[in-house]
C-alpha cells in the first residue's frame, strides 16, 4: 500500500511549507530542501507533481493494497537528495536516519522512530523512470520560470545546446581483461547452479578463477617487457604469442567444462523453475562474451590482424559502455556515452538526450524539436561548431527565429555576413555559460553513473537534471533571502518616515 504523503500529522511533526531553513548555510542540503519546499507550497504544482507520482510510479501495482511502504514523496525526495548531493546509498541511508531536517522534509517528527531500511531506499528510489522524470522536469522548470519571471512578462526563452560525457562504472577495458570478467563469471555462475543441483564438478571454483588470473598476469606482464635489440624484439614477440595462447586455452578449458555442466543439467529444474533458467541463460551469456573475446584476441596477437571498432565492446558488464575521445586537453579518451542538454538563460535545464551510437549533429534538430513540444516559446539557440551540418543550417531555421551555429571551415561571404550580424555575436559570446551548467551536473551526480545497464543510465541522468533544476530554484530564493536581509539590516538604523517627519 503506497500514499503520496500521509495527511493525518502526528505529534512532533513539522508541516512541509513550516519547515525553517538556514538561510545563511552555503551546503548543499539547505538549498535543496528549500527548492523541494517551494515546489510543494504551490498548490498547483504540488497536484501536477502528486498525481504524476500517483499515476506512473509502479502503474501496474494497485496502491491500494498491501503493506505499508515508503510515500511518494518520501521517495521523491530520497531520490533528489542522493542525485544533487551525488552520494552512494550508504549515505543517502545515513542521512534520512539521522539528519533531523531532511526526516521533516520526508514527514517525520521530532518523536517518530521511523527508520529507512539501506535496501528499502534502494527498491523504492528505483521505481522512477526516464518518461515520469521527464514529465516531473517541465513541471519544475514552470514553476522556477514562474519564480523568476514575475517582473518579464511574455519573455522569450534562449536556449543553449551543448553535449559532455557521462562515464560508466567500469575499468579500462583490454581484450585479456575483459575475457578473464566473462571466464570467471562464467566459473562463478556455474558453480553456483552446479551445487544448486546437488553436482560436484566445480568444488575447486575458487582455485580456478586464481589458476586464469595467474595466466592473465602472465600475459601482462610479458607484453610489459622492454627489448633494446632486434633479437629481444623477436624473443619477447614470441614469449608474448606463447603467454596469450596458454592464456586463451586455459579460458577455452572452463568455457568448454561449463557447456559440458549446462548440458548435465535439465532444461527447467523443479526444484528451480523460473530461477534455474535465468540461471542458465545469464551463463550462455557470458560464454557468448568470452568466446568474441578470445576470437579477438587470437586474430589481433596471434593473427595480426586489425579488430575493426564496430566490434569492440567496451565492458561485459555495461554493454552500452562507448569509447569517446573528444580532443580535451588531459583527457584521452572517455568512457561513457554523451549526454546532450538544452539550458535557457535563466539557467534551468529544458530538456537532455542520452546519445547512443549519436554525435552532436545528429541531435540538434530533434533536441530542438523535443524541446519546443514542451516550450513553445523557445525562440533562439545557440550550439558550438560539433552540431553543425548543411542541412541541420536550413531545417532549423524553420524552428526557430535565431539559430546561432558556426560553420566550419572557411566561410562564404554570405556566411561571414551573417556570423558577423549583431544578434549572432551577443548570443554566441553567451553561449559558453552552457558549460557552467554542465559542470554543475557533473559536480551534482552527472560525473559518472553508478547504477547498472541503459535503462539505469537514462534514469540516473533524467533524475540528475531534474535535482539540478530544483536544487537552481532553491538557490534563487536563498540570494533573495540574503538580499532582503541585507536590507533589512542596512536600513535597521535608520528612523521611520513619521519619527522623522516629527
Amino acid at each position: 500500500m503506497r500514499v503520496v504523503e500521509n495527511t493525518q500529522m502526528h505529534i512532533g511533526e513539522v508541516d512541509v511549507s513550516h519547515i525553517i531553513l538556514d538561510a545563511k548555510s552555503r551546503d548543499d542540503i539547505p538549498q535543496i530542501l528549500r527548492g523541494l519546499q517551494y515546489l510543494y507550497q504551490d498548490p498547483d504544482k504540488r497536484a501536477k507533481l502528486f498525481q504524476l507520482l500517483e499515476s506512473d510510479m509502479a502503474p501496474k501495482v494497485d496502491k491500494r493494497t498491501g503493506r505499508p511502504g515508503m510515500t511518494l514523496w518520501s521517495i521523491f525526495v530520497c531520490g533528489v537528495i542522493r542525485l544533487d548531493l551525488n552520494i552512494d546509498y550508504d549515505r543517502l541511508h545515513e542521512l534520512v536516519n539521522q539528519h533531523n531536517t531532511i526526516r521533516q522534509m520526508l514527514g517525520h517528527g521530532l518523536f517518530d522512530p521511523t527508520s529507512y531500511h539501506y535496501q528499502t531506499l534502494k527498491d523504492n528510489v528505483t521505481l522512477f523512470t526516464p518518461e515520469l522524470l521527464n514529465k516531473i522536469n517541465q513541471i519544475v522548470v514552470d514553476a522556477g520560470h514562474e519564480l523568476v519571471k514575475k517582473k518579464t512578462e511574455g519573455e522569450v526563452l534562449h536556449g543553449r545546446c551543448d553535449s559532455f560525457v557521462v562515464e560508466t562504472d567500469v575499468h579500462y577495458p583490454t581484450d585479456i581483461n575483459l575475457l578473464f570478467d566473462a571466464t570467471r563469471k562464467v566459473i562463478e555462475l556455474t558453480a553456483r547452479l552446479s551445487a544448486d543441483q546437488g553436482m560436484s564438478d566445480w568444488r575447486q571454483h575458487a582455485y580456478n578463477v586464481k589458476h586464469l588470473k595467474r595466466h592473465l598476469r602472465s600475459a601482462q606482464s610479458t607484453k610489459h617487457r622492454k627489448a633494446r635489440s632486434e633479437a629481444q624484439k623477436e624473443a619477447n614477440d614470441h614469449r608474448l604469442i606463447e603467454a596469450y595462447q596458454t592464456y586463451l586455452g586455459v579460458a577455452q578449458a572452463y568455457l568448454d567444462k561449463a557447456q559440458e555442466t549446462l548440458s548435465k543439467t535439465p532444461a527447467c529444474s523443479s526444484a528451480g523453475g523460473v530461477e534455474h533458467l535465468a540461471a542458465k541463460l545469464e551463463i550462455e551469456q557470458f560464454i557468448a562474451h568470452a568466446v568474441r573475446q578470445i576470437d579477438q584476441t587470437r586474430r589481433r596477437v596471434i593473427l595480426g590482424e586489425t579488430i575493426p571498432h564496430a566490434e569492440k565492446v567496451f565492458s561485459i558488464f555495461e554493454t552500452h559502455t562507448e569509447w569517446i575521445s573528444k580532443g580535451k586537453a588531459g583527457v584521452p579518451v572517455e568512457l561513457g556515452l554523451r549526454v546532450c542538454v538544452m539550458e535557457d538563460q535563466h539557467r534551468f535545464i529544458l530538456h537532455h538526450q542520452v546519445m547512443e551510437r549519436q554525435t552532436d549533429e545528429q541531435v540538434a534538430v530533434a533536441m530542438v524539436k523535443e524541446t519546443k513540444q514542451h516550450f513553445a516559446n523557445l525562440e533562439a539557440c545557440s550550439f558550438d561548431k560539433g552540431f553543425h551540418s548543411p542541412a541541420n543550417q536550413q531545417e532549423l531555421q524553420a524552428h526557430l527565429k535565431l539559430v546561432v551555429l558556426p560553420r566550419k571551415g572557411k566561410l562564404s561571404q554570405q556566411a561571414q555576413a551573417a556570423e558577423s550580424a549583431e544578434d549572432f555575436v551577443k548570443v554566441r559570446r553567451q553561449h559558453s555559460a552552457v558549460e557552467s551548467a554542465i559542470n554543475a551536473l557533473e559536480v551534482h551526480g552527472l560525473d559518472y553513473c553508478p547504477d547498472h545497464g541503459i535503462y539505469g543510465f537514462k534514469r540516473y541522468v533524467a533524475l540528475a537534471v531534474v535535482a539540478r533544476n530544483i536544487h537552481r530554484i532553491g538557490a534563487i530564493l536563498r540570494d533573495g533571502e540574503n538580499r532582503r536581509a541585507k536590507r533589512k539590516t542596512r536600513y535597521a538604523d535608520r528612523d521611520m518616515p513619521h519619527k522623522m517627519a516629527a
